[in-house]
């Protein structure tokens, strides 16, 4: 049994707010009260200045398990995400081989046994990337695959795409889509413009991404399927996601911290580790991912969490893979940029990176509340720290060496201590 002593129980769920206890008995919330007598109680925690909220849930990030371990596993994964507060990830299809069958969906759901927080493994939509042929989403989703995404590739058929959405609509399951035409970019990593002509590189224009959000918008108004925009970073996108809600469709929208908090000017000063697709654009596309995430047209925060070795991070930067580690820097660049800045207060916050993932992938947790699940984290919103260190088996990041702000102290998974900062 834990009690969480004096900390400030920010439950977005229930709309609270206060400074209350909470014990947790066999692997659940037992209890919410003042002042609850500490006998009996196996661990006292005494969060006086902590926040507690629900765990925090990522519903976009690539453990590279199976096929890529040398990157990144499920092992170190879990723990990266569990030293940033998280409880629950959504791990992507591509992998080595792809989540597209059965087989490949058990070895990871087994494997997932062994790590102290809860992992979901999401299925590819389409047999092998390709996008011709759609998996069998039905037994997929029968085996345990509770999400299906060809992320890190767009799907150009667009009738395939019509009767995949049909078929999530059927099976009630979020399709997570990743939206960049090939056909309009030239250079992945980097936004067409001033930084990426001084790099002589054509780069990725915002228009790849826009046209794609478009089209799949619109046929998530025509099919009702509840449809997840990844990682979104193009101001026009944001304003389609925006249009789409108000003629009833079923769409989310997630922003990446990195998103919210640079711009193409990033890659000046950290070359490949600022180097993501899609890329970091312009600060008029920063400030309308703000806007979204305000007006809740942006539901999401996801990490897109995308470890590679240091070795394959330095070299030529057309070369060089993209995207960065994100889990353990996610909650502090939130409270930054989002909250000290004045955008979002922590109960807003914490629902983007709590209950509205839950919501997406159909997932009764994100409550802090008499008989829920304790999965929980508990930080300090004031507390410093500097990114560095990480859990992660890669530090392919432009935010390492930065000073936080915002640190997690402890990750409650299932009732047992995950993470604890000493």
């Amino acid at each position: 049994m834990i009690l969480i002593k004096n900390g400030r129980l920010v439950n977005p769920a229930t709309n609270t707010d206060e400074i209350i206890d909470v014990a947790i008995k066999d692997g659940k919330i037992f209890k919410l009260d003042k002042n609850i007598d500490e006998n009996g109680f196996d661990k006292i925690i005494n969060a006086d200045g902590n926040i507690v909220a629900p765990g925090l849930i990522d519903v976009h990030v690539h453990f590279r398990d199976p096929g890529y371990e040398y990157k990144e596993d499920l092992i170190t994964g879990s723990a990266s995400a569990a030293k940033g507060g998280f409880t629950t990830v959504v791990c992507m299809a591509n992998t080595k081989p792809i989540v597209d069958n059965v087989e490949v969906l058990n070895y990871v759901q087994n494997k997932a046994e062994l790590v102290p927080i809860n992992i979901i493994q999401a299925a590819a939509i389409t047999k092998g990337f390709l996008g011709k042929e759609l998996v069998d989403m039905k037994t997929l989703k029968e085996a345990g695959a509770l999400g299906f995404t060809d992320d890190g590739l767009p799907i150009n058929d667009t009738a395939l795409v019509m009767k995949a959405m049909e078929m999530a609509k059927e099976l009630d399951v979020p399709l997570s889509f990743h939206e960049e035409d090939p056909s309009l970019i030239g250079n992945p990593g980097v936004n067409a413009g001033e930084v990426s002509k001084e790099l002589g590189l054509p780069g990725a224009s915002n228009v790849a991404e826009d046209v794609m959000v478009a089209r799949d918008c619109m046929m998530a108004i025509k099919t009702g399927a509840k449809v997840d925009i990844q990682h979104i970073s193009s101001g026009n996108s944001v304003d389609m996601v925006r249009f789409a809600k108000e003629h009833g469709a079923r769409v989310y929208a997630e922003a990446s911290p990195h998103h919210f908090t640079l711009t193409e000017d990033a890659v000046r000063e950290h070359k490949t580790f600022a180097k993501m697709n899609p890329p970091l654009r312009t600060d008029w596309d920063r400030e309308k991912i703000i806007e979204g995430l305000k007006d809740n047209t942006i539901e999401i925060i996801a990490t897109d969490h995308a470890p590679h070795t240091t070795e394959e991070k330095t070299g030529e930067f057309k070369n060089c893979p993209s995207g960065i580690i994100g889990l353990e820097t996610s909650l502090s660049l939130g409270i930054m940029s989002l909250v000290n800045e004045g955008h979002l207060n922590y109960s807003q916050l914490i629902e983007k990176m709590t209950v509205k993932p839950a919501e997406l992938y159909n997932l009764d947790t994100a409550d802090i509340s008499e008989g829920k699940v304790a999965d929980i984290v508990i930080f300090n919103p004031n507390e410093k720290w500097i990114a560095k260190d990480y859990a992660s088996k890669a530090e392919n990041t432009p935010f390492t060496g930065m000073t936080m702000t915002g640190k997690v102290k402890y990750t409650i998974c299932g009732g047992k201590i995950a993470f604890e900062d000493k």
